[in-house]
């Protein structure tokens, strides 16, 4: 009995410990690595699943917002990471700042695109449409992480340890009608499916606010 006491202790201890140091660290996990709660989806809501504590996005154009508790699903500072695994021909993104939507793409906010081989030439770690960047820097098949840092008006995307898009948005930027809110404000994040050709593994999918 006397063992058993002990060894419950110990691991208590380790349990604080880690927590401490989560709570240094000061990231948060927004996927619990089992179900879909806290997030939120409307149109071909069988495209997001869970597997294997990761989500696969695989099927019809559908977008799945985070919709939980931390920062009340709006963020505005933040770092984010998530650990990505694409296949021959993916097509799939990272909102930012964007918010919940039945259908159609999420018209609020940034795509940070996740596309190694698709035909589309616009490639991982761009913000779609506005700063484009054609060089692969990553693989198919292999995990990769995923880092956005928004701190005001600056942008940063890394891939693993490279640095692949610093982009600081203009003061008073007018953009395109249709695209009058792609811009920084705050918001939630979205993983983006794509096309039924499309197969996208997402897992690890952490934030840090920032003040």
């Amino acid at each position: 009995m006397k063992k058993i006491l002990v060894g419950f202790i110990a691991l208590s201890l380790l349990s604080f410990s880690a927590s401490k140091r989560h709570l240094q660290d000061g990231w948060i996990s927004l996927f619990d690595g089992k179900t879909l709660n806290n997030w939120k989806v409307g149109d071909n809501a069988e495209t997001f699943s869970v597997d294997s504590g990761h989500i696969v996005v695989h099927g019809k154009t559908a977008h799945l917002f985070y919709d939980g508790p931390v920062m009340d699903h709006n963020f505005k500072n933040f770092e984010f990471k998530a650990d990505v695994m694409t296949h021959k021909g993916t097509n799939s993104g990272i909102y930012i700042h964007t918010a919940y939507q039945q259908g159609g793409w999420p018209s609020k906010g940034y795509e940070v695109q996740v596309n190694n081989t698709h035909t589309d030439w616009i490639r991982t770690g761009s913000l779609y449409g506005f700063v484009n960047i054609k060089e692969v820097y990553v693989k198919d098949n292999e995990w990769f992480t995923m880092y956005i840092t928004v701190q005001g008006k600056r942008v940063i995307v890394k891939l693993n340890d490279k640095v692949v898009l610093d982009y600081t948005e203009p003061d008073n930027v007018k953009r395109n009608p249709g695209d009058e809110q792609r811009i920084l404000s705050s918001g939630t994040f979205a993983l983006q499916g794509h096309d039924p050709n499309s197969l996208t593994y997402f897992k690890n999918i952490m934030v840090k606010p920032l003040p």
